[in-house]
């Protein structure tokens, strides 16, 4: 029996996707189906989706904006999210995290590259596309920045950045976060009820085929 592939697409320039991050274990415990990460450059999908950020989009609307921000806080207290904070230097240039966060992939050290970037972005914000504060922020978290800053100038490293976020657009990605349930998906850190009963129905439907 094999469960359906998860995935769970993400740009750390995203804030919510960092806060759909934190609701992911949860999800795993109740369905025993862990999310692929999925690393993305929000940049790159926007570009060839002629998609902007909510910060441009919204820009001179009335009440949709407030809104979303009441939603915001409402995903925060269900979740009892305490870390959380809006980063001032926000909207940040991502290409260095994200070409980080592959070259962390090849080198095993995913994990903790991942928790720090997202503390040095939401929880402790900094302006992470200014290369001193990048690697004085990772080697504060204990991160061998200069291995990875070099992995991360490789032609394999660029490639995989670049063709993860390709494929993400082929797939109907159009920004981050976005969710895949096998061939099913969602979008945005407000569909994860949806993508859990998703998780749910592929893996009862796989089950019955099997029995």
């Amino acid at each position: 029996m094999n469960p359906p592939k998860v995935e769970f697409q993400f740009d750390f320039g995203s804030p919510n996707a960092y806060l759909a991050e934190l609701a992911l274990p949860g999800i795993e415990r109740r369905t025993g189906v862990k999310f692929e990460y999925v690393p993305v450059l929000l940049g790159g999908i926007y570009k060839a989706t002629n998609n902007m950020s909510p910060a441009e989009s919204l820009r001179g609307i009335k009440n949709k904006p407030e809104y979303q921000a009441l939603e915001t806080q409402r995903f925060i207290h269900r979740h009892n999210i305490t870390r959380f904070r809006l980063n001032p230097f926000f909207p940040v240039n991502t290409l260095m995290l994200m070409r980080g966060a592959v070259a962390a992939q090849f080198e095993d050290t995913f994990e903790p590259y991942f928790r720090a970037a997202y503390h040095h972005m939401w929880e402790e914000p900094k302006k992470m596309d200014d290369l001193e504060v990048f690697r004085s922020a990772f080697a504060s978290s204990g991160i061998d920045i200069e291995r990875l800053i070099a992995r991360a100038q490789q032609d394999d490293v660029k490639k995989r950045l670049i063709d993860l976020t390709t494929d993400a657009v082929n797939r109907g990605a159009f920004g981050s976060p976005t969710f895949f349930v096998g061939k099913e998906m969602f979008f945005g850190k407000d569909q994860l009820r949806d993508v859990e009963e998703s998780i749910v129905e592929q893996t009862s439907r796989t089950m019955s085929k099997t029995a």
